[in-house]
């Protein structure tokens, strides 16, 4: 069975090594989002990229990059998404936060 509803998809483009109070920055993130009983959120590792100053981030061997790039991903209500970005303003230095409207089908059982 499956639910439609629409929704907000948060974002946020950071860097593997970024910290925050000692920790990761992408882990920080999710703890808050739990913290604040959001949907849920994904971390995905880049491969590949590049941000803001054009600095060439790449897992290729010969690279040997320890800042790959980072994605957050969060779906949820909006409302419940704005509870997070006064957090997200406080923490980021650098990064890139986007926020669209979605169309979801959710399944569950």
């Amino acid at each position: 069975m499956h639910f439609e509803e629409d929704d907000v998809l948060l974002r946020i483009f950071i860097g593997e090594s970024d910290v925050y109070r000692g920790k990761p920055v992408y882990e920080q993130i999710v703890l808050k989002a739990r913290e604040l009983k959001l949907s849920g959120a994904t971390v995905v590792r880049g491969m590949m990229g590049f941000g803001a100053h054009s600095h060439m981030h790449s897992a290729n061997v010969l690279s040997l990059s320890m800042d790959l790039p980072v994605v957050v991903e969060i779906v949820d209500k909006e409302e419940n998404i704005e509870k997070l970005l006064p957090f997200l303003d406080k923490m980021l230095i650098e990064g890139l936060v986007t926020k669209e409207s979605i169309h979801v089908y959710r399944y569950q059982a």
